[in-house]
């Protein structure tokens, strides 16, 4: 048996959205692969605190702020790492690298290096994930009047939008649904389908998102490019981790009009659960963009909304 040897890597940003990839050297295992800038974890110290002393020696750079984000295990011949990742969200001082043989600052829409480290592969798609979700309610408010929220949210920068109507027969649902892709296509953003491969993959949505009875029910990930599920329990979270999915949505964390008389989970309860999961959590229930830094703080890669998304700012 290999010894799990416990890593912290850091995803640091800079002002213009882009972030830091180092190339490993040539006497390191795997050396001209590229990965995310960390080390490895000392005894008696917190992931968080070595990510800040390993940043400080390597790059030269004072962490002020770090957000916990997703945890990913990998299984090299030379060792078994589990990696938490963390978002560097305050930084300072001047990059003075030590250790890799280059440094880029990537995006990660047009990424130009390459071959990336195997554990550092799968978080490259975890950072495309939009940092927030519209959820659909046309079947309140009338199609009409949901497609032109919908139009504002995309000319404002909404990315990802979930088509959600659990009232909506199935043939008026299919073509809302085709309705919503086309206008995300010409904004670049994604459309995921509450529900329904099948409906997902006749529009040519860009994936699925079940909920929390599909994915307990399922035994292994429908063959869509995204594929995203809702949970409430830290045995569904599970479940999503074993099935690959890509993201989750967990709530409600907040009271919500959706769901009257239901207490929230409140952000030390969020925390709690979405600690150390490999798949990025998006944030549910009566939440407004003003939260995104909480959720942020709680390990949320973001948030999903119904009544925030579609709202005036």
């Amino acid at each position: 048996m290999t010894k799990r040897v416990e890593v912290a890597a850091g995803v640091i940003f800079r002002g213009d959205g882009r972030f830091l990839l180092g190339q490993r050297g040539p006497d390191t295992f795997y050396a001209g692969y590229w990965e995310f800038p960390g080390g490895k974890v000392e005894p008696g110290e917190s992931p968080a605190d070595a990510l800040i002393r390993e940043l400080d020696e390597e790059l030269g750079i004072r962490v002020r702020a770090v957000r916990p984000w997703i945890t990913r295990e990998h299984r090299y011949e030379h060792a078994h790492v589990r990696l938490h990742f963390f978002e560097v969200a305050e930084w300072e001082g001047e990059l003075h690298d030590h250790v890799h043989s280059a440094l880029l600052w990537e995006r990660v829409e047009a990424l130009q290096v390459g071959p990336m480290l195997p554990a550092n592969g799968p978080v490259l798609k975890a950072l495309r994930l939009p940092r927030w979700m519209g959820i659909t309610h046309a079947g309140e408010v009338g199609v009409a009047v949901q497609l032109a929220q919908i139009d504002t949210a995309l000319a404002r920068g909404v990315k990802l939008i979930q088509v959600r109507e659990p009232g909506m027969a199935v043939p008026e649902f299919g073509a809302f649904v085709g309705e919503v892709v086309n206008r995300a296509r010409r904004h670049g953003a994604l459309v995921v389908v509450n529900g329904s491969v099948d409906v997902a993959a006749r529009v040519r949505a860009d994936g699925v998102h079940l909920s929390a009875a599909q994915l307990m029910a399922l035994e292994q990930r429908p063959g869509l490019e995204w594929v995203g599920a809702s949970c409430h329990t830290r045995a569904e979270l599970e479940r999503a981790a074993a099935l690959g999915v890509d993201y989750v949505l967990l709530g409600s964390v907040l009271v919500t009009p959706t769901h009257p008389g239901q207490a929230g989970l409140g952000w030390e309860r969020f925390a709690e659960l979405v600690r150390g999961l490999p798949m990025p959590v998006l944030a549910l229930g009566g939440l407004q963009p003003d939260d995104m830094e909480c959720a942020r703080r709680a390990g949320a890669h973001g948030i999903a909304a119904i009544r925030g998304s579609w709202a005036q700012p």
